[in-house]
């Protein structure tokens, strides 16, 4: 049985660049068991509340719960040793690197030798295409096996929570349903997940609750498969 309860809980979250504003009034959960997404254009606001998540930027006003504790304003290592793991857009690999210690640097904050092994082990279980190419440098590598390394150092953080910013990016359309197939795997798993998308046929197929981002502000929000059909959603990022 899945756990019930809200792991994350983002309220009235605002941030600003300078003096601009960009998103108000954010407010989302992502509860334990489930798959969130945020969909929206480009510039709508889905990467700055992933930052902000993140401790990447400050937040102007609001609060961000991580199982009941505020983490707004936290730094960054802080809030990775709280249990929060980012994907970052564009994968963000050290490309003259090994895939295994690409793979290391996700538990440069642990010291659970034991556990980190297990945590490697588990991890390539998930991507057993990195498996014969550890000991390559990350460069070498598809666009879609970059991905699977970005997402497993990440789980060797060994989030609660998992964020993942644009995972579909750059991906052909059978890759791109292999690295679905495996979050949804992680989310099995019992690693609560957060997806940001503009592919929104591929975030409202994956997740279970879903917020429609326009503007710097939550336009719309429901289960992904109400969202799926609605008409406002359907012709603005469904092409439909």
């Amino acid at each position: 049985m899945k756990p019930a309860g809200t792991l994350l809980s983002v309220e009235e979250l605002s941030v600003d660049y300078g003096k601009v504003r960009a998103v108000t009034d954010i407010n989302l959960t992502v509860e334990r068991g489930k798959i969130a997404t945020m969909i929206g254009s480009n510039g709508a606001g889905k990467t700055t509340i992933l930052k902000a998540i993140t401790g990447l930027v400050k937040p102007a006003t609001g609060r961000i719960l991580l199982d009941g504790q505020d983490i707004a304003g936290m730094e960054a290592d802080r809030i990775v040793a709280s249990g929060v793991s980012l994907v970052p857009e564009g994968r963000r690999l050290f490309p003259s690197m090994t895939v295994r210690e690409n793979l290391e640097l996700g538990a440069y904050l642990r010291s659970d030798t034991a556990a980190i092994r297990r945590d490697m082990e588990r991890t390539l279980d998930y991507f057993p295409a990195l498996k014969q190419r550890l000991g390559e440098r990350a460069m070498n590598l598809s666009g879609g096996q970059q991905q699977m390394v970005a997402v497993g150092r990440a789980l060797m953080a060994a989030p609660r929570l998992l964020l993942l910013d644009e995972p579909s990016v750059g991906l052909a359309p059978s890759i791109v349903q292999t690295i679905a197939s495996i979050i949804r795997s992680i989310s099995l798993s019992g690693t609560d997940v957060l997806v940001v998308e503009q592919n929104a046929h591929m975030a409202l197929a994956l997740a279970d609750q879903a917020y429609v981002l326009e503007n710097g502000r939550v336009a719309m929000v429901g289960k992904a498969k109400e969202l799926a059909a609605s008409d406002h959603v359907r012709q603005l990022y469904l092409s439909v």
